[in-house]
């Protein structure tokens, strides 16, 4: 849907162009009205079908998100940082992993899992999930 044009300063207006007329796409599909859809619902989907991956022990957080926690309050969103631009997301992840998992393989899940799980229950494009590992848990001995 890229206009090509022949000067190089006319391509600033086709992006402007291409952005209108896909924001009219959006409108045309959404005549009943606005759907907006919060940064932190995206996080807590995200957050929710990354704990569900094989190999993940918990999500990481954030001083104020272990501080929370330790009151007893669940912050669903924690480990979870979104960015939406128009119809993208963009995901990171803070995980902590469990003990004899390949990383390579449980991170490649947990990303398709996110992407999945926003795009089918939001509609919006998943640009990219970025992991970081930020910790493995041991099993405990008995």
């Amino acid at each position: 849907m890229r206009f090509k044009m022949q000067q190089e300063g006319d391509t600033a207006v086709a992006d402007k162009e291409e952005k209108k007329m896909v924001e009219k796409e959006n409108i045309e599909k959404n005549k009943g009205g606005e759907i907006r859809i919060a940064d932190e619902v995206v996080a807590i989907i995200a957050g929710l079908a990354a704990t569900e991956a094989e190999g993940v022990e918990s999500m990481e957080g954030n001083v104020t998100n272990n501080l929370v926690s330790r009151l007893g309050m669940k912050n669903l969103s924690r480990g979870v940082k979104v960015d939406i631009t128009g119809a993208q997301v963009s995901v990171d992840l803070s995980l902590n992993l469990k003990y004899g998992y390949p990383i390579p393989e449980v991170s490649g899940n947990v990303q398709e899992r996110v992407k999945n799980a926003i795009e089918n229950m939001t509609g919006l494009s998943v640009r990219d999930v970025n992991i970081k590992i930020c910790g493995i848990t041991l099993p405990e001995e008995t």
